[in-house]
């Protein structure tokens, strides 16, 4: 039973992670289970009955079950989307599902869910849920669509296949998604692989800092070894066949590869989209502007809209004019014409003289003022209306502001600054509802200006005196009102409307829809702008006609509400929008006594949406059984700037079929009208608007560039020239003048017209007969490699896509965000609460296949977010450009994310071919290479420095360090040499010289008589850093053993620190292990046996417990030659390596920092660094000995307790030089940053510091340095005190020290820093070095490492062929010195290391000497700067490691750069490490922030990669706070951290597998 369920699920789903493998399998055992019948789970999921949830709103009940959503598509597409992923039905999910933390997955219950509210009224959605039963397509149209649909289906075989491909591993080509899913079938039968058990000999492990910056607890990963992790094998682990999956998803061919480049200003070349040579193109004649009938002026038209008011107002006071419902659909109020006329005049009256004083009136003709009504409350809104036309003041209508931080009410705030408006008129009820102070005052909006909030009922106003009457004139140019339009970016413009154009578009509609006094029409629409302000506010009044008002709130509750009222007034015109249509489809069953037969006229405004065909054709199918004639539906296109662009006409003959033309979804992508013969599936079909308004030219012109007539058969953006359009942009001239003063210019450059024409954004095309066609809005285009798409086709697409009821209908958002060079289409949909993530998952691919199949385009990014999230529009509509800038700034908070670059992203540069090296003969000639310096330089000679007379004999008489000690025993026995500081600063412990010597001795006489060790037996010292430490070495040395020191184990990790102690004592072949007591018991703890098998510990000594005699005698090596120590470190690629340090390397070393660091008895020198291996472990034992110098010992550690424990101490001790890690450094400037006064306070003074070093072995962190350098400045510390050492495997420190360096021109001055350049990052990846100016594009700066030793020498050398570089040639750094280490002593972890590490000779130039590779990218740059000895100075760079940077497209990579783009990608990163497996990039961040963050940085992540590094990332993965292992010198532990990811280790809370 077990079994099957497993089978089954992994089958299913492809693969999931451990914890959702119990979670998901009990779910799939459920169906074995005996219980009642149910959908079987093999049904292809399309065919599934639409799963309904229960819901409170009665609407939603009623359901048929193979019901459709009719809103937003025609059959047709539906029907296409169902056959387009029909064909890949039946097959497996080849797309691995993401893997989600618990936590992550929201399940709410049905039951407390209620469906989004869309607050008053809605823009084009909203969300009273239910179908109508499938309605075929009305079959009057031009093309039989039943027949249509079935040849389509049935007899095409043309799926369409734009296929392409790059040649290249790292973008990973990715084939359509379609394709994809039909092809790719992985199985895995068996149950996931228990990753627990793993158990070995020798595990790395990862060796935790006790000293690292905040108390991280290591992460338990597993052993490297068993997991294989060649290039394509897979690992036995869960998330390794997630990868393979994707890396097989990924191999399939693309779309094809692009020919040309552009050069991005450099070699790096992004294609360029090249035109396709079979597209189509335009092959009609230029069109020829259509006129509109000609404008009749009827005598008895006013001549302007007040006199109109006046004439009704005063002949017929008692016509109604407005009658509003309450929310239960009952009359509420009915406005009379006589009521409105003397309402008006009351308003005009008391916004001229009752606001500010006489003298000073607040308002005066020609102002503007807001209009601030809610959707309710038409009455109120259109007496302020009139009252501000008769007082001769600009009305702005605007919506109510529902909170502070309404979604773009901060842009209507600057619509109305930009106006100057400083008052706003509103009703009683909605100043009551507004926000208000605890004073009682109403707040200032974010970004609005101060208003005056002034109420408008009658009873709050004084009555005009009997003498004063307003001025009414006829129609002029003055502005008559300002209407708002929201741009495609969130920016609201006020367009503006003259007295004239608003009487005469007036006219124009009662011309074009044959308005009659006192008819009656019902209105749906929003009366504050656009369609409903046009018919229901305006018209109305120049008619006498009598509005019913319907409010969204009654909408919302009784979606039937208009069509009732339509029958109750016997009403002859109705104006509605498409999504009115559907609701009432939705609740008509139960409708006996519905008839339609009044109607002549129903005005669908958003007949522009080419889906709302759908709606039309699905309302008539059912009402033309109530009485509603075919001629009667009337769509009409509209645009804030154009107002009415074109509207159809009544009719009496019922025998003329509306226009409809079935256009080719591929042929609209380039522009081109085709009308589809071919019957494929990706058609659109699109209605007439009717014809062009009377009095009007319409054109259609180019979209882009200079505006050109279009050929008949192409798409262009629709412009019109009348009298009744908006004027103008209040305010923004050159805006204006693009979109109001356009002059279309025939092909031979001649324009068309005298007259101006207007853009009206929409695009579209003028059929046969002077039909307008539109077939989207310019804001809604999105151009993708060249072709345009149109958002809503997308969205219908979308929403066509089964589940049909998986995202609620219109809260659904498609947009285009520009990464790389090209636009990316975005998808953001609300799924409903009650769908699972598998559900979800489904549900994504398929669209990605649909949208794939019917526009050829790919996804870049499909995000679902928690139902209601989406920042609604104040009539409940998605606000688009708000929901794009929530997803660019990473706020969006999505619960399920789908990211598709592979697919989408062709323009990534071509994969570089690397040339063939040139031959040595050809390019050296003496110290030039081709042309170039040779890249070498050294420190000073040890031969030419003066040693004083004390120094001289440490050099000479003594070879061995232990010699060094006894004489200094000898000689200045009271000398202090050490001092050991605990957290709170005070001495813990210390040492002079004759201590230590004693102690020493003892040690050594413990390890003849109790360890019985014979010279040359390896000991492992496993201390805290301190003074037993140090003791033990000596005394290691006194015996003539070979030291070894380990990190000691972490009590509260035993788990994963210990076995790493144990395999450097097992690789070391350690005789014996000396330690501390405290130590000793947690070695032979039952923790530590459960983590390593303690019985095969080799000999413990307590040094706790040391004997008192002295040894017979002290060991004398008998040849420098022979090893002094081994020191064995963890490399940052995991690999764990021991060096064999001899004495002369040892003695020389130190001489070297002697010299380097003018070290001398009567200095003091601070040490805050772990003494376990390199540098740190040189400084803190060795240094003190040979130089004679104090040490200050603080233990990294310490400063977790007391991060100013270093500091203070510097301060205190009056240190000139002191050294720290990079962690230290962190540390201090996160933990102190806010506390620099009270530093300063308690005296921390750092004016005498002049070396600060930081010992590393990577590139410096020039960031980190940088900033702490600032943050202590107030501290005294000197900007140039702070530098960086470099040391590595092969030579523990080649650079060190910052170099006292002027230019000559300004010597004894102190320069700009001197060390830092800027190169090309592009340039870098190319293994080439091109140095640019500070803030240039791409531009990566590198510090200059520190000054080289005395007595090293460096040069750069190709990696490959081993051949000298030239200077400023990026290379592999080798060194030749007498401090080298002599050689690996062994190495776990990769047996292939060479030992040509440590002694490699040129191929060509000087062959003789012998180098070691440092196994470090740099370069040598020459500078204008001169040593103390006048030469010129040679600064060394180090890139990166060679075994850390990643292979990817032919290019180098260095983690650290796309790292920090990372980190900078989102607030919420706090670090960041990458690393490829099978040649897919997988980044991996630690999110500082709720759970509910993490899929927002999946394209963030996503995007800057793209942007910056031109690299498409495959796996993102996030996880906690600490996840990324760490080493005790700051540095990642990538390698670790990849076998842990592969081991399904990590516990992320998300992970996203990129497309």
């Amino acid at each position: 039973m077990q079994q099957v369920g497993a089978r089954v699920l992994k089958s299913v789903l492809g693969d999931i992670t451990q914890k959702g493998y119990e979670k998901k399998r009990s779910k799939l055992i459920g169906a074995y289970l005996p219980q009642p019948p149910r959908v079987d789970q093999a049904l292809p999921q399309e065919r599934r009955a639409p799963v309904t949830p229960s819901s409170a709103s009665r609407y939603h009940r009623r359901r048929s079950s193979g019901s459709r959503d009719e809103r937003y598509r025609s059959d047709v597409h539906t029907e296409a989307v169902q056959a387009a992923l029909a064909k890949h039905k039946e097959r497996k999910m080849a797309v691995p599902m993401p893997s989600k933390r618990r936590s992550l997955v929201v399940q709410t219950s049905m039951d407390a869910y209620t469906p989004p509210d869309t607050s008053s009224g809605s823009e084009d959605e909203g969300s009273v849920q239910g179908d109508s039963q499938g309605t075929p397509t009305s079959s009057q149209g031009s093309i039989n669509m039943e027949h249509w649909i079935s040849q389509a289906i049935h007899g095409s075989t043309t799926s369409t296949t734009s296929s392409s491909s790059t040649q290249s591993g790292g973008s990973g080509a990715a084939h359509r998604l379609a394709d994809v899913m039909a092809q790719t079938h992985i199985e895995n039968h068996s149950a996931p692989p228990d990753v627990t058990t793993y158990t070995s000999e020798h595990s790395i492990q990862v060796e935790r800092p006790q000293g690292s910056t905040t108390s991280r607890t290591a992460p338990k990963y597993g052993n490297a070894e068993l997991m294989e992790t060649g290039d394509g094998v897979p690992v036995s682990s869960r998330v390794s066949a997630k990868i393979q999956q994707l890396v097989n998803t990924l191999k399939r061919p693309k779309r094809p590869p692009l020919r040309e480049f552009f050069v991005d200003d450099f070699e790096e070349l992004l294609e360029v989209q090249q035109p396709d040579p079979n597209q189509p193109k335009p092959e009609g004649a230029q069109m020829l502007a259509t006129r509109g009938e000609q404008l009749g002026v009827v005598t008895n038209w006013p001549p302007s809209l007040e006199a109109a008011l006046q004439r009704w107002g005063t002949i017929s006071p008692k016509a109604p004019c407005l009658t509003t419902m309450d929310t239960n659909g009952k009359p509420l109020y009915i406005l009379t014409y006589g009521k409105l006329w003397t309402r008006s005049m009351k308003v005009a009256y008391n916004i001229l003289h009752k606001l500010g004083t006489k003298q000073e009136p607040m308002v005066r003709p020609g102002d503007r003022v807001a209009l601030v009504f809610p959707n309710n409350d038409p009455a109120a809104f259109m007496v302020a209306f009139y009252g501000c036309l008769l007082a001769e003041v600009v009305p702005v209508p605007i919506e109510v502001p529902l909170t502070r931080k309404d979604a773009g009410s901060q842009q209507i705030g600057f619509l109305l600054g930009s106006c100057g408006v400083t008052v706003a008129l509103t009703s009683d009820a909605c100043h009551k509802g507004l926000p208000k102070s605890p004073t009682g005052e109403i707040p200032q909006f974010k970004g609005w200006p101060k208003l005056l909030w002034f109420v408008t009922e009658s009873k709050h106003l004084s009555k005009p005196p009997r003498d004063w009457f307003p001025h009414i004139k006829d129609a002029n140019n003055d502005t008559a009102y300002i209407e708002y339009k929201t741009c495609k970016d969130g920016s609201v413009l006020g367009v503006t409307v003259t007295r004239i154009a608003l009487l005469t578009h007036c006219q124009a509609l009662t011309q074009a829809c044959g308005y009659t006094e006192a008819e009656t029409i019902v209105n749906v629409l929003d009366f504050k702008k656009d369609v409903g302000l046009w018919h229901g506010i305006l018209t109305s009044v120049m008619n006498m006609m009598h509005v019913i008002s319907i409010p969204y709130a009654l909408m919302k509750v009784n979606p039937l509400s208009w069509i009732q009222k339509v029958c109750q007034y016997k009403a002859k015109v109705a104006c509605v929008k498409s999504r009115d249509m559907h609701w009432a489809l939705v609740a008509h069953r139960d409708q006996r006594d519905v008839n339609l037969s009044s109607l002549r006229m129903l005005i669908v405004a958003d007949g522009a949406n080419p889906w709302s065909i759908s709606s039309c054709d699905a309302f008539l199918n059912v009402f033309q059984s109530k009485g509603l004639r075919q001629e009667v539906i009337c769509p009409c296109a509209s645009s804030p700037e154009a107002l009415t662009v074109a509207i159809r006409r009544p009719t009496d003959d019922s025998n003329q079929p509306p226009g409809r033309g079935v256009l080719s979804m591929h042929g609209l992508t380039y522009g081109v009208i085709r009308v589809d013969s071919e019957e494929k599936l990706s058609v659109l079909t699109v209605q007439d608007v009717g014809l062009v308004m009377p009095g009007a030219i319409m054109c259609s012109v180019k979209p882009d560039g200079v505006p050109q007539l279009c050929r008949t058969d192409e798409i262009g953006e629709l412009c019109v020239c009348a009298v009744a359009t908006g004027t103008s942009y209040y305010g923004l001239s050159g805006m204006t003048k693009n979109t109001f003063e356009v002059f279309p210019m025939t092909s031979s450059g001649a324009p068309i017209s005298e007259y101006p024409f207007i853009r009206t954004g929409l695009l579209g095309f003028v059929g046969p007969g002077g039909l307008v066609f539109v077939v989207g809005k310019m804001d809604g285009l999105m151009v993708v490699s060249g072709r345009r798409h149109n958002a809503d086709d997308i969205v219908a697409t979308a929403l066509a896509v089964e589940p049909m009821k998986f995202v609620y209908r219109g809260r659904i958002a498609v947009f285009s965000v520009t990464v790389l060079h090209d636009e990316r289409i975005v998808i953001v949909a609300e799924q409903r609460p009650d769908s699972t993530e598998e559900d979800s998952f489904q549900w994504m691919s398929r669209v990605l296949q649909a949208i794939d199949s019917i526009h050829q385009v790919g996804v870049y990014c499909l995000a679902l977010v928690p139902a209601n999230t989406l920042p609604k529009t104040p009539l409940g509509g998605i606000h688009l450009s708000e929901t794009k800038q929530l997803f660019l700034e990473g706020s969006l908070h999505p619960c399920n994310v789908l990211m598709c670059p592979h697919t989408c992203v062709t323009n990534l540069p071509k994969p570089r071919q690397k040339q063939p090296e040139i031959g040595p003969a050809s390019v050296m000639v003496g110290n030039l290479v081709s042309g170039k310096r040779i890249a070498q330089a050294s420190g000073r000679d040890l031969g030419q420095i003066e040693d004083n007379d004390q120094a001289r004999k440490v050099r000479t008489e003594f070879l061995f360090l232990s010699e060094v000690l006894q004489w200094r025993a000898q000689t200045t026995p009271d000398h202090l040499l050490y001092t050991l500081l605990n957290c709170r600063g005070t001495i813990a412990n210390s040492l002079t010289c004759v201590q230590l010597h004693k102690r020493a001795e003892k040690i050594a006489v413990m390890l003849m008589e109790r360890g019985h060790l014979q010279d040359g037996d390896h000991v492992a010292l496993v201390y805290p850093p301190g003074i037993d430490l140090i003791a033990a070495f000596y005394g290691c040395l006194y015996a003539g053993c070979v030291p070894i020191t380990v990190r000691p184990p972490h009590p509260q990790n035993i788990a994963t620190t210990l076995p790493t102690v144990k395999m450097i004592v097992e690789v070391s072949r350690s005789a014996c292990l000396m330690t501390t007591q405290l130590i000793c018991k947690l070695l032979r703890s039952r923790e530590a046996a459960a983590a390593v098998d303690v019985r095969t510990w080799p000999l413990i000594l307590d040094t706790d417990d040391l004997p008192k005699k002295r040894p017979a005698q002290i060991y004398k090596p008998s040849n420098p030659d022979t090893l002094a120590y081994l020191d064995f470190s963890v490399s940052t690629t995991g690999m764990l390596a021991g060096v064999k340090m001899s004495h002369a390397a040892t003695s020389a070393f130190c001489r070297s920092i002697k010299l380097q660091c003018e070290l001398y008895p009567s200095r003091e020198v601070a040490i805050c660094l772990d003494p376990y291996c390199g540098l740190g472990f040189v400084l803190w034992c060795l240094c003190s000995v040979y130089s004679g110098h104090q040490s200050i010992l603080i233990p990294p550690s310490e400063l977790e307790t007391n991060p100013a424990l270093w500091l203070l101490a510097v301060s205190q001790y009056k240190v000139r030089d002191t050294f720290c890690s990079y962690s230290v450094m962190e540390l201090c400037t996160k933990g102190l940053g806010s506390q620099t006064e009270s530093l300063k306070a308690r005296g921390l003074d750092l004016s005498r510091v002049r070396t600060c070093v930081v010992v590393a072995e990577e590139r410096p962190r020039i960031a980190l340095t940088q900033s702490f350098s600032k943050l202590f400045k107030d501290l005294g510390l000197h900007p140039r005190a702070v530098s960086t050492s470099f040391g590595c495997r092969v030579n523990l420190a080649i650079c060190l020290q910052p170099h006292r360096l002027w230019t000559l021109a300004e010597q004894g001055t102190s320069g700009p820093d001197p060390t830092t350049v800027y190169v090309d990052m592009r340039a870098l990846r190319h293994d080439r070095v091109r140095l640019v100016e500070r803030g240039s594009p791409h531009s990566l700066p590198l510090m200059e490492s520190g000054k080289i030793l005395p007595g090293v020498r460096i040069i750069i050398a190709n990696p490959e062929t081993k051949g000298p570089l030239g200077d400023s040639h990026l290379g592999e750094i080798w060194v030749h010195s007498a401090h080298n280490a002599s050689g690996y002593f062994t190495i776990y972890g990769d047996e292939s290391l060479q030992s040509d590490h440590f002694n490699s000779r040129l191929s060509f130039g000087d062959t003789q000497t012998i180098w070691a590779r440092t196994g470090y990218l740099g370069f040598l740059r020459r500078t204008e700067l001169t040593d103390a000895n006048g030469e010129r100075h040679d600064a060394l760079y180090v890139v990166g490691a060679l075994d850390e940077a990643m292979e990817l497209r032919g290019m180098r990579y260095h983690p650290i750069d796309i790292e920090t783009s990372v980190i900078r990608a989102h607030k919420s990163v706090t670090e960041c490490a990458v690393f490829t497996w099978t040649n897919l990039l997988v980044v991996v961040v630690e999110l500082d922030g709720s759970e509910q963050e993490a899929l927002d940085l999946v394209p963030l992540v996503t995007n800057v990669v793209l942007e910056e590094h031109y690299l498409i990332v495959g796996v993102v993965v996030v996880v906690d706070i600490g996840v990324i292992p760490i080493n005790s010198r700051g540095e990642k532990q990538r390698m670790h951290l990849r076998d842990g990811f592969l081991a399904d280790q990590l516990d992320p809370i998300y992970v996203a597998y990129n497309m």
